[in-house]
């Protein structure tokens, strides 16, 4: 496959996910060669196409339309590109996952992840992601989206879990994620199974465990 054929087979692979989204060498396994990947990666960063964020770490820029100004990456873009390019199961903290549903105003110094993969810190521009490496059993149960909002749920705590938040949370998931949801929660504590079946709009009880 030659060089021009990689370079429009990520170019199509990019514009498809849209702006916004950061990615690794891993994501165009399809496109050819690692060597071949690596130079068209690199050709569209001088291009002024993408932007390299790190090692491995590539960036679709978006910009704010009313602002005229590039948007930084997201997070949780970051943190899963990361997990993609390792092999690993990325889980944002409590704070993180809060944060990144809107439920929280308060911005954490630091961007915690759980990962069954190495512990590590890393920098990218002035974002500083910590990744804390637990078992995999200690990760949350389920899809990425249903971990979030486990993780969310147990930050908050049962007190400030009340009609605002599961209003957002129901919002924010389309239905899918929240069948998903229904059936990653059936092992979690009443108090969060019952935030649960309020966010699908589910009227019966959710089975649920003592844990």
């Amino acid at each position: 496959m030659g060089m021009k054929t990689v370079r429009k087979a990520i170019l199509e692979h990019i514009h498809a996910a849209g702006r916004g989204q950061v990615f690794t060498p891993k994501d165009f396994l399809g496109a050819g060669t690692r060597y071949a990947t690596d130079q068209a990666l690199s050709r569209l960063m001088r291009a002024g196409e993408i932007q390299r964020l790190g090692r491995g770490l590539y960036y679709y820029p978006r910009t704010n339309p009313k602002l005229g100004i590039q948007v930084a990456p997201d997070v949780d873009q970051i943190a899963q590109a990361i997990g993609r390019r390792t092999g690993s199961r990325m889980v944002p903290s409590g704070a993180v996952a809060a944060n990144l549903f809107g439920l929280s105003t308060q911005v954490p110094a630091k961007f915690i992840y759980l990962s069954d993969g190495r512990s590590r810190r890393l920098h990218v521009g002035n974002i500083e992601i910590q990744i804390k490496h637990v078992s995999p059993k200690e990760l949350p149960p389920g899809s990425q989206t249903s971990a979030m909002v486990l993780q969310a749920l147990r930050y908050l705590g049962r007190e400030a879990v009340e009609a605002k938040v599961i209003a957002k949370l129901r919002a924010a998931l389309p239905a899918r994620q929240k069948r998903e949801l229904l059936q990653d929660a059936r092992y979690t504590t009443d108090w969060i199974a019952e935030a649960i079946r309020k966010i699908a709009g589910r009227t019966s009880p959710t089975k649920a465990g003592t844990l």
